[in-house]
C-alpha cells in the first residue's frame, strides 16, 4: 500500500488583501501566527496604538482556549468529556458560535455538522493524526450512530447543551476561523477604528476604507490550484466579510486515489466530486465560513439550488469534463462586482 500525505498550508490562502502603497504610517500593520496558520490586520490610522499588538493576541488566546480541540483544558474539550445527559452550561461565546452552528446545519439540511470530530480523526484530519490505512465500513458505521447535531440538545437560548450519547464529539475547526475574524473585528470596532481589514488563514472581513481612492479593500480570489497564487478575481469590499473552503490542498494519497479532508456528516466518507473550492461573502465571517464548509460538502448540483435558494453570494470553482478549473458565479456575486 503506497502512501502520500498532503499537509494543508494555511499561509497559502484562497482569499488575499491587495496592500498598496501608502504614505508612511498610514496603516498600521499586526501580523502573527494562530490556530496553526497566520493572521494579518491593517488599520488605517494615523497614529500608531502600541497595545494593539498585545490586545490582539490576548483576543486570539480567548478563542483558542475555547474552541481549539488541541487544547484539553478548552471550553469545547471540556464539552467532549462530558457525558450524555448532563446539561452543560455554555459560556456566552460559546453560545453564540454554537447557535449560529446549529443555524447552518439546519438551513443545510446537515451539510454542515460539528458533531463530525470522530470522523475527522478516523480519517487522519484531526487531533490523533495521519493515517496508515483506510477506516473500515463497520467502523465508519459505528461512529455514525452518535454523529449527527440532532443528538444533542440546546436549551431555548443556546445558554445550556446536553448529548445524546457520551461519545457524540464537536470539532469547530469549520467555523472557528471565521469567528476569531469576527472577534478581531468587533475588537477593533471598540477600540474606536472603522477602516481596516481582517485576515486569518484566508478568512476576512473587510470594513469602511482603505483610502478616498479606494471604497473599500481590494480582496483577491485565487485560483484553486497547487501551482501558484494567481488571483482568478479582485473585489473591491466593505464592511463584507470572505471565507473559503477547498480540497486542493488538504488532502492525502492511498493506493493512487485522493481523499479529501471535506468529510460528508451523512456517509462518514470524504466527499468525492467535481467541486474543488467555494468562496462566500457574508456581512458575518462565521456565517461565511460555516456555509463554505456546508457547500463544500455538497457538491457543484445540489450547492446550485442551495446557493440560489439562499441568495448566497459566492464563486465555485469546478472541474469540468476536461479537468479544466472554470467559476461559477452566483447572482448575487455578481451584483458584488464579481464578473
Amino acid at each position: 500500500m503506497r502512501i502520500l500525505k498532503y499537509l494543508i498550508l494555511f499561509s497559502v490562502c484562497a482569499v488575499t488583501v491587495w496592500y498598496c502603497a501608502a504614505q508612511k504610517n498610514e496603516f498600521q500593520v499586526v501580523s502573527g501566527q494562530v490556530f496553526g496558520t497566520f493572521y494579518n490586520i491593517k488599520v488605517k490610522a494615523g497614529h500608531e496604538n502600541r497595545l494593539l499588538q498585545r490586545e490582539v493576541k490576548e483576543e486570539l488566546a480567548k478563542v483558542n482556549a475555547e474552541m481549539s480541540v488541541f487544547e484539553m483544558s478548552s471550553e469545547i474539550s471540556e464539552i467532549n468529556r462530558q457525558p450524555a445527559g448532563k446539561w452543560i452550561d455554555l459560556s456566552p461565546e460559546m453560545s453564540l458560535l454554537l447557535k449560529n452552528a446549529y443555524e447552518i446545519y439546519t438551513m443545510s439540511n446537515g451539510a454542515f455538522d460539528p458533531t463530525t470530530a470522530r470522523l475527522i480523526d478516523l480519517w487522519g484530519f484531526g487531533t490523533k493524526g495521519a493515517i496508515q490505512k483506510l477506516p473500515s465500513e463497520e467502523e465508519i458505521k459505528e461512529i455514525l450512530k452518535t454523529t449527527g447535531f440532532n443528538k444533542i440538545q440546546f436549551s431555548n437560548n443556546f445558554k445550556r447543551l446536553r448529548k445524546k450519547y457520551d461519545e457524540t464529539t464537536l470539532n469547530l475547526s469549520a467555523i472557528a476561523k471565521g469567528y476569531g475574524v469576527d472577534r478581531l473585528s468587533a475588537l477593533l470596532k471598540k477600540s474606536g477604528y472603522n477602516n481596516y481589514v481582517v485576515e486569518v488563514g484566508g478568512e476576512v472581513v473587510a470594513s469602511g476604507v482603505k483610502s478616498d481612492a479606494v471604497n473599500g479593500w481590494n480582496i483577491g480570489i485565487a485560483t484553486p490550484t497547487n501551482e501558484g497564487n494567481e488571483n482568478s478575481f479582485v473585489v473591491t469590499l466593505k464592511d463584507y466579510a470572505v471565507a473559503t473552503s477547498g480540497d486542493y490542498r488538504n488532502f492525502f494519497f492511498i493506493d493512487d486515489k485522493q481523499y479529501s479532508h471535506t468529510i460528508n456528516p451523512q456517509t462518514g466518507y470524504p466527499v468525492e466530486h467535481n467541486l474543488v473550492s467555494v468562496t462566500v461573502f457574508h456581512k458575518n465571517c462565521m456565517m461565511a465560513d460555516g456555509l463554505a464548509t456546508a457547500i463544500m460538502a455538497m457538491g457543484e448540483e445540489k450547492a446550485k439550488g442551495f446557493i440560489a435558494q439562499n441568495n448566497l453570494a459566492t464563486v465555485m470553482f469546478v472541474k469540468d469534463e476536461n479537468k479544466n478549473i472554470v467559476p461559477i458565479i452566483s447572482d448575487a456575486a455578481q451584483k458584488l462586482g464579481i464578473k
